[in-house]
């Protein structure tokens, strides 16, 4: 449990769910790598923890690309996991990150609205009118070295939705091998989950967190500390 506590950073847990920081290149959960994922470390702690007897039950509710690191909760039981993710269907649930774009964008805020579909031959996300629904909307909060600082608020959670709507537009992340032709290999993607928002399952309380920048390059150009309202 010591090792776990060291690669993983909890940021809150009670009795209903657990808020952790995800690391980046571990996958939210198991995938065709068969490398160990978050969701199992999870459950190895709280089987440790609390010497839970037999299969530790843990909801899933949202996912992070497995490159991408920040943010994110679980739910203990099966009626948190039942409410949290009727906030997730009513847009209740408030989820923003940061992202370092290559380049400037001319428009330092606004929305994107698309239509996505997974291309599953070439294993990427297109954006595609039969595809789903997806929106965010954006602000460039710095510019430096030919990059932005954007903060980005998520509407809709479709699979790799904010890469590719950026990249559709000529505005591709830091370091994302996938879907910006620039990025040098083993560059780290720069997308950050650093804010959640919702209605505690069980006491309806409001529960809000927010993580600072990522130290690692290329967030740590931009030392200024920048707009954290949780609107």
């Amino acid at each position: 449990m010591e090792d776990f506590q060291k690669k993983i950073n909890i940021i809150y847990e009670d009795n209903h769910i657990i808020v952790v920081e995800k690391p980046v290149n571990i996958p939210t959960c198991e995938d065709s790598s068969k490398d160990l994922d978050l969701l199992t470390m999870l459950k190895m702690y709280l089987k440790n923890k609390y010497n839970k007897p037999g299969n530790v039950y843990l909801g899933l509710l949202h996912r992070l690309d497995r490159p991408v690191g920040g943010l994110m909760v679980f739910a203990k039981t099966s009626k948190a996991a039942s409410r949290l993710t009727e906030q997730i269907k009513n847009n209740e649930f408030k989820k923003k990150y940061y992202a370092v774009i290559d380049g400037t964008i001319n428009k330092k805020e606004g929305i994107f609205e698309d239509y996505l579909l997974k291309d599953n031959k070439n294993n990427k996300v297109i954006v595609d009118k039969k595809g789903k629904y997806a929106s965010l909307d954006y602000k460039v909060l710095d510019e430096k070295d030919n990059m932005s600082l954007v903060e980005i608020n998520l509407h809709t959670g479709r699979s790799h939705q904010i890469r590719v709507q950026f990249s559709s537009r000529n505005y591709s992340l830091f370091g994302d091998q996938k879907y910006n032709k620039k990025a040098i290999r083993h560059e780290q993607i720069a997308l950050y989950s650093h804010f959640l928002s919702f209605k505690h399952p069980i006491t309806k309380e409001e529960m809000i967190f927010n993580l600072d920048l990522p130290k690692r390059y290329p967030f740590n150009l931009f030392s200024q500390k920048p707009n954290q309202e949780s609107s």
